[in-house]
C-alpha cells in the first residue's frame, strides 16, 4: 500500500513536521479514498490522529476536484475539436449510401454537440461555484434584491423545509385548526408534491462527511482544521440538533429537546400561515390573535449567514454567536451550507440513522465518510436503531390519542379517523402482552402478572399482540409522516394538560381541560418530559425490521405501568449497509480498534462488503518504548494466584491480596494511580471489604483516596480535586482513583502525565453472560455468522466485548510524546496468547507476563527512577 501512496502522494500540507507514523497514516488515508475503499485505520490518542485525518483526507479532495477539472477541460476541448472538424461538408456518395451516411452523420453530430453543451454548462456552474466561494472569503456578500416575489421568497424558503419536517398549514378562524391533522393523501396523490420538492434540491458537490460521538469532540475536531494549513481554504459546516443551534431564548428555555423542536415547528407553520393569508384573494377573512414567529428565521438573513459559515470555519460555539450577532437561526443556516460545504462536521445519528440523514439533508451518494471514535460502532448502531416503551408511556399514548379522537371527530376526514383507529389498535395490543386490559369506553386496567423476560421474533410478537393484520409500512411510513400525528398530539397534550397519573392498578385519567394555572403547567411538563406517541412511532418503525435481525422483549415487572416491550436490533449491519452501498470511501477510525475481527465479520461482510474492498492500517505510538510498561501479573505478593473469575473473585484471600498489590503499587509509583474494576457491584463489594479489614486506612495513608461519583454530573467535580490532590507536596504522595470499566471515567478523559502515573486492571469485564439480551445476541452470531478458529462467534463476541472495555480503559493514561506511565493488568488469564493478541498493537509488544510479584515489582520501582517527575498538568477531557 505504501510504495502505490508514494507514487499518488508524496507529501502532504501540515503545520509542522509530521511523525513517520503520521505521513504513513496520510498516505494510506489517501490511497484508501482514491480506491474508494472501506478502511479501518488505528491511531493511538496523542499520536495527532485528527491532524492526520484532516491533511490527508483534505489533500485528496483538493487532488480530486483538481483531476476532475483537468479531466472535464480536456473532454471539453477534445468534443469542440471534434464539431469544427465535422464542419467540413460531407464527401460525394452514390446515390444508394447517401441517406444512411447522412443519418449516422447526424446522429454522431447532435451527440458530440450534447455532450460538449453539459461539459460546457457543468463548466460554467463549477466557475460560478468556485466565484461564488471566493467572493464569499473575501467577505464580499452577495447582495440580494431588497424586493422579491412572493414566489421567489416561497422557493427559497422551500430549501428549509428538510425531509417533510413542516407542513402548511391553513389559516383561519376555527379553534385547535393548528392540531387537527390535515386531510390525508394517498401515495398517488402526494406523489407530484414531493418530484416537486425534489426539483428544490441543491446540487451537493463532493464533500467529506466527518462524524465522532459528542458535540466536544466534534469541536475539537473543528478546533483542529482551524489550525491545520487548510482552516482558510476550506468551507465546512457544523450540524447539531435544534437544541444545540437555537438562538432564540424564548424556545430554549423548553429546555427538553422534544418541546424545542415542537416550538420551532409550530413557529414555522405560522410564518407560513401569515404568508398564506397575506397573499390570500377575495374576501376579507376574520383574523384571531396573532401567532408567534421566529424572528431568527428570515430568508435573507439565513442566506446571509450560510455565507458566513462557508467562509470562515467555525465550530457551534462560533455558530451561535454569529446567530445571535447577525439575528439569523444557525440550525437552518447550517442546512443551507450543506450542499456547497466540502467538509460536513456532524454527529453519528445524523449519518449512521437514515431517517435523521434525510431530514438533515445529508446526501451520502459518491461523497466520504469518515466515522471517528468508531471502536463502538457496532454497539451504536445497535443502540439508535433499538427502542424501548413502557407500559406508562403506551398507556398514556392510548388515552391522550383516544381523547384527541374525540375532540377532533366531527373536523378529521375519515381516512384520518381510519388511521388513528388503527394506530390505537396496535397499541392496545401491546398494552395486552403487558398484562393490561383495555375496554371499549375506559382507561388501560392494569392485571397483576408474573415478573419476568420474554423474547419473541419479529412476526411471533406480532401474532402475540394479536396485530400481525396491520400494514406497519403504510401506517408508520405514510401516514406518520404525512400527517404529523405525533406532533399534532404533543400540540394537543400540552394545551389542555392530557395528564395520566399512575398507580399501582387502573390508570386513572383526568378530562382534557385547557391548563391555565401554573401548578398543571409544570405538572404537565414533568409528565411530558418525553412525547409518548414519539416513542410509539420509533418503535412502530422499528417493528418494520426484517423479522431475523431484531427480536422483541417483554420485561414484565408485576404492574402494568413498570413493565416495557423493547426491540433489540441483532443485525446492525442491515442499517451501515445503506452507507457503505452510497459512499465512494468509509474509513472508520479510532484509537483502539483491536479487535479488529468480530468487527468486520458483524459490520462489512454481513453487510455485502467484500475482502478485497476493506483496507487496515494500525501504526504504533510516537513515545520511546521506555515510556510505557505493560505488565500482566499472575500472582500477588504473598503468591495468591491473581484469578477473578465469577467463583473466586469475591472470596476474602483474593480481596485481601488485590489490596496488598494496590499498597505496594502505592508507595513505589508518584502521582496518581487509577485503579479499574470490572463492575460497579464488584467495586463496592471489595472497598467494603478494604474498609473492614483497615487496607482502606492504609492506602489512604499513601495517598488520597477517590471514588467514581454515582451521578453524572458530579465527575467533573471528583477529577477537579483529584487533580489538584496531585499536585499537593506533602506527606501523602498523589492520589488514586477507583473507576469502574465501562463507567463514567474509562472513555472520554485523559489521565496525562502525574494524573496517571499506573493504571490498574483488577480482573477481566467480561458482560452478563446471563443477560437475556446477550444470549439473544450470541445465538444469532452463531447461527448467521462462519465459526473461526475452533470458536463460536457468540463466544468470540463476548471476549471482543471484554478487551475492547479493557483497551478504553487502559488507554487513559498515555496522551502524548511525552508522557510515561505503568499498566497493570491483574489476572492470570491475560496471559492467554489469545488474549494478549487483543491487545492494542503498542501496548502487545511491550508487555511482559510475571508469574510472581517480585520481578513485577522491580520493573515498577525502576521505571520510577528512570523517568524525572513530568510538569504537573490539569485533568485533559475529550
Amino acid at each position: 500500500v505504501y510504495n502505490e501512496c508514494e507514487k499518488i502522494k508524496a507529501s502532504f500540507p501540515f503545520p509542522y513536521k509530521p511523525y513517520d507514523i503520521q505521513e504513513q497514516f496520510m498516505k494510506a488515508l489517501y490511497s484508501a479514498l482514491d480506491q474508494g475503499k472501506v478502511g479501518i485505520f488505528e491511531s493511538p490518542t496523542g499520536t495527532g490522529k485528527s491532524l492526520s485525518l484532516i491533511c490527508g483526507a483534505l489533500s485528496w479532495l483538493a487532488d480530486y476536484e483538481e483531476k476532475r477539472r483537468q479531466e472535464a477541460t480536456a473532454l471539453l476541448q477534445e468534443g469542440e475539436a471534434s464539431l469544427s472538424a465535422s464542419a467540413a461538408p460531407p464527401s460525394s456518395s452514390s446515390s444508394a449510401s447517401a441517406e444512411p451516411d447522412w443519418i449516422t452523420d447526424f446522429v454522431q453530430k447532435k451527440a458530440e454537440r450534447d455532450l460538449v453543451s453539459k461539459l460546457k454548462e457543468e463548466e460554467l456552474k463549477r466557475k460560478k461555484r468556485e466565484e461564488r466561494m471566493e467572493m464569499i472569503r473575501n467577505n464580499l456578500h452577495l447582495k440580494y434584491a431588497s424586493k422579491r416575489k412572493s414566489c421567489e421568497e416561497d422557493e427559497a424558503f422551500k430549501l428549509l423545509q428538510l425531509s417533510k419536517e413542516e407542513q402548511t398549514g391553513t389559516s383561519g378562524d376555527q379553534e385547535d385548526e393548528e392540531l387537527v391533522v390535515a386531510e390525508y393523501e394517498s401515495e398517488d396523490e402526494s406523489k407530484s408534491e414531493d418530484e416537486d420538492d425534489e426539483e428544490l434540491v441543491e446540487e451537493h458537490v463532493t464533500k467529506i462527511y466527518y462524524c465522532s460521538r459528542t458535540h466536544s469532540q466534534l469541536a475539537q475536531f473543528v478546533h483542529e482544521v482551524q489550525k491545520s494549513p487548510f482552516g482558510t481554504n476550506i468551507s465546512l459546516v457544523t450540524l447539531g440538533s435544534r437544541q444545540n443551534l437555537c438562538v432564540n431564548e424564548e424556545v430554549r428555555r423548553l429546555g427538553s429537546i422534544q418541546h424545542i423542536n415542537d416550538r420551532c415547528m409550530e413557529m414555522q407553520k405560522n410564518k407560513h400561515g401569515e404568508k398564506k393569508q397575506h397573499h390570500e384573494d377575495g374576501a376579507k377573512r376574520k383574523r384571531g390573535p396573532p401567532k408567534s414567529v421566529c424572528p431568527y428565521n428570515k430568508a435573507l438573513a439565513l442566506q446571509q449567514m450560510r455565507d458566513e459559515v462557508l467562509g470562515t470555519v467555525q465550530d457551534i460555539e462560533q455558530l451561535l454567536k454569529l446567530g445571535k450577532e447577525t439575528k439569523a437561526c444557525p440550525y437552518y443556516s447550517t442546512r443551507l451550507a450543506v450542499p456547497p460545504a466540502q467538509l460536513v462536521v456532524l454527529p453519528y445519528q445524523m449519518v449512521l440513522h437514515e431517517a435523521t440523514r434525510r431530514a438533515a439533508g445529508v446526501q451520502l451518494k459518491g461523497q466520504v465518510v469518515i466515522i471517528d471514535e468508531a471502536h463502538n460502532l457496532s454497539d451504536t448502531l445497535s443502540c439508535i436503531h433499538s427502542t424501548e416503551l413502557s407500559g406508562a408511556q403506551l398507556c398514556r399514548a392510548q388515552s391522550q390519542l383516544t381523547q384527541y379522537a374525540d375532540r377532533y371527530k366531527n373536523r378529521l376526514k375519515a381516512k384520518n379517523l381510519m388511521y388513528i383507529k388503527q394506530i390505537l389498535f396496535v397499541i392496545e395490543g401491546l398494552i395486552r402482552v403487558l398484562g393490561g386490559e383495555c375496554k371499549v369506553g375506559q382507561n388501560p386496567q392494569s392485571q397483576t402478572t408474573q415478573a419476568g423476560t420474554e423474547m419473541y421474533t419479529i412476526n411471533n410478537f406480532l401474532f402475540k399482540a394479536q396485530i400481525d393484520n396491520i400494514n406497519l409500512f403504510k401506517v408508520l411510513q405514510r401516514y406518520f409522516e404525512k400527517s404529523m400525528i405525533s406532533r399534532k398530539l404533543g400540540g394537543f397534550v400540552e394545551k389542555y394538560a392530557v395528564l395520566l397519573i399512575f398507580h399501582h392498578t387502573p390508570c386513572t385519567l383526568l378530562r382534557a381541560v385547557p391548563s391555565t394555572d401554573q401548578q398543571g403547567a409544570s405538572e404537565a411538563d414533568k409528565v411530558l418530559s418525553a412525547s409518548p406517541m414519539m416513542q410509539v412511532e420509533g418503535f412502530f418503525l422499528a417493528l418494520t425490521n426484517s423479522n431475523t435481525d431484531g427480536r422483541v422483549v417483554l420485561q414484565k415487572q408485576g404492574t402494568l405501568s413498570e413493565s416495557s416491550v423493547k426491540f433489540l436490533l441483532l443485525n446492525p449491519a442491515v442499517h451501515f449497509a445503506q452507507v457503505l452501498k452510497e459512499c465512494r470511501a468509509v474509513i472508520i477510525a479510532g484509537g483502539t480498534m483491536q479487535p479488529v475481527s468480530d468487527f468486520k465479520q458483524e459490520l462489512l461482510f454481513s453487510a455485502g462488503v467484500k475482502e478485497e474492498r476493506i483496507t487496515e492500517f494500525s501504526c504504533g505510538h510516537v513515545i520511546p518504548p521506555e515510556n510505557i510498561l505493560p505488565l500482566v501479573l499472575c500472582a500477588g505478593p504473598s503468591g495468591q494466584e491473581l484469578d477473578f473469575t465469577f467463583q473466586n473473585r469475591d472470596s476474602p484471600q483474593m480481596m485481601d491480596e488485590t489490596g496488598r498489590i494496590l499498597s505496594n503499587i502505592c508507595n513505589v509509583v508518584p502521582g496518581g494511580v487509577v485503579c479499574f474494576f470490572p463492575s460497579y457491584e464488584y467495586s463496592r463489594r471489595i472497598i467494603s471489604h478494604w474498609e473492614a479489614s483497615g487496607v482502606l486506612i492504609r492506602l489512604g495513608n499513601k495517598k488520597k483516596i477517590f471514588q467514581e461519583p454515582k451521578k453524572a454530573n458530579q465527575v467533573e467535580q471528583v477529577l477537579n480535586e483529584f487533580s489538584r490532590c496531585i499536585q499537593v507536596i506533602g506527606g501523602v504522595t498523589g492520589a488514586i482513583l477507583f473507576s469502574v470499566v465501562g463507567g463514567k471515567m474509562s472513555e472520554g478523559i485523559n489521565f496525562s502525565d502525574d494524573l496517571g502515573r499506573c493504571v490498574v486492571m483488577v480482573g477481566m469485564p467480561y458482560p452478563n453472560i446471563k443477560s437475556p439480551e446477550l444470549q439473544e445476541k450470541m445465538s444469532y452470531l452463531d447461527k448467521h455468522l462462519p465459526h473461526s478458529h475452533g470458536k463460536n462467534p457468540g463466544q468470540a463476541l463476548v471476549e471482543n466485548l471484554c478487551m475492547k472495555a479493557v483497551n478504553q480503559s487502559i488507554g487513559r493514561a498515555i496522551r502524548h510524546r511525552g508522557d510515561y506511565s505503568s499498566i497493570v493488568l491483574c489476572d492470570r488469564r491475560y496471559a492467554r496468547p489469545a488474549t494478549l493478541a487483543k491487545l492494542p498493537a503498542w501496548i502487545k509488544n511491550r508487555t511482559s507476563t510475571h508469574s510472581s510479584f517480585g520481578p513485577a515489582f522491580a520493573a515498577l520501582r525502576k521505571v520510577r527512577m528512570t523517568h524525572k517527575s513530568a510538569p504537573k498538568s490539569l485533568l485533559h477531557l475529550d
